[in-house]
This record gives structure tokens, sequence and C-alpha cells, in this order.
């Protein structure tokens, strides 16, 4: 992936000023662009993997758009369209919905606010 040619491909979305078009965690890779720039980063990926001697798996393979796109074939195969996914553990969302993080994190504050309710009850009680 490391020479995949994808840091040199103007594809991709700006965050902070700067062109984003992968994220790559050990043996995953999530690639970022808009609908129609995507599916060229997505080929330049199997071309250059296919150089090296590893084949892209269309089954693992997944596609989420912001907004209304068609499906894909790369070698006859259709890759799926998801409406989100987890990436490092955080739940992407199409339309950017963040309220399930949100109620994560007030369902963890709460259960360290019982844990800690049960620590001061009982230091109450000692004294």
């Amino acid at each position: 992936m490391r020479n995949a040619g994808l840091e040199e491909a103007q594809a991709g979305i700006k965050i902070a000023g700067r062109n984003i078009n992968n994220l790559r965690y050990a043996d995953d890779t999530t690639l970022m662009s808009k609908s129609e720039e995507l599916k060229s980063l997505l080929m330049k990926v199997k071309e250059k993997s296919e150089k090296v001697g590893l084949k892209l798996n269309i089954q693992k393979t997944k596609i989420m758009a912001s907004g209304p796109i068609s499906s894909w074939q790369i070698d006859g195969e259709t890759v799926e369209t998801m409406s989100d996914f987890i990436l490092l553990g955080s739940k992407i969302t199409a339309d950017g919905d963040c309220s399930h993080k949100i109620k994560r994190c007030l369902l963890l504050e709460r259960k360290v606010m019982t844990n800690l309710d049960s620590i001061l009850l009982c230091q109450q009680r000692s004294v």
C-alpha cells in the first residue's frame, strides 16, 4: 500500500487544509474521496497490488458515499455498498450522524459515576 501512488493522487477530501485519501491500519485500508474519484483510487490500489502479486478481495471490499451512488463492478463482481462502517472502533455513517458516539459516552459516564457512588458510600460508612 505504501507504494500504491495514493499520496500523489489529487483525489480525496480536505481536512485541515490537507488532502486525505486513505487511512491505513495493519492490513486494512480506508479510501476516501468524492464518489467519482473513489473508483479510480480503488483501481489504482488493485493495479499496484497485482504488480506485487497481491489480489484485491472484492468480497471484503465495501463502498460508502454521502450521496447517491450506483453499484460498482470490478472484474465482474459487485462491490457492496454500505450505509455505515466501523473504523478503529468508531462508527462512521454516510450522513455524518454521531449520536451513537454521544450515547456511548453517556453510558460510559453513567457506569463510572455508579462505580464512584459505591466507593464514596463505602468510605462514608467507614468514617
